[in-house]
């Protein structure tokens, strides 16, 4: 399965109410989940599956913990992956931004990486990057705030 192709499963799971798509090709499986957005569906979910209840929870804790952050949505920037979070390119380096950093558009601001690759996250408006919302090497969910940045 080429990139192109897990490109277009991601697009249709984020275009509709699909939570998670695994496919099986030869001997390659691509698991596509968006358990960030699950959370809004838990209560409905965890009645007739007891079992997925628990990773159910997890999520909609952390968005209630990320509420605060999430009441101005236009200047945070949020991960368009499940991955872990990379603030630098390597362990050695220093973060690609931090508190107070002056960033333009197209500027990197972390990678995230998912599946072995690793995703270039660029400032998408010229701005101060006014928090860090994550920790270097941190897992992330689809959807979750990483930085808040304010335009210039």
């Amino acid at each position: 399965m080429d990139i192109s192709e897990i490109r277009k499963l991601i697009r249709l799971v984020q275009q509709s109410d699909v939570t998670e798509i695994e496919v099986t090709e030869g001997e390659s499986t691509v698991r596509i989940s968006r358990q960030g957005m699950a959370a809004a569906v838990a209560p409905v979910m965890a009645q007739p599956i007891p079992a997925v209840a628990p990773v159910m929870a997890a999520p909609q804790a952390a968005a209630t913990e990320a509420s605060p952050v999430e009441e101005d949505t236009e200047n945070v920037v949020t991960s368009p992956m499940v991955g872990t979070f990379y603030a630098a390119s390597s362990p050695d380096d220093d973060p690609f931004v931090s508190a107070g950093t002056s960033v333009k558009k197209g500027d990197v601001l972390c990678i995230v990486e998912a599946m072995k690759l690793m995703n270039e996250i660029e400032a998408e408006y010229d701005g101060t990057v006014e928090k860090v919302l994550v920790k270097n090497a941190e897992p992330l969910e689809y959807g979750q705030p990483l930085f808040v940045i304010t335009p210039a």
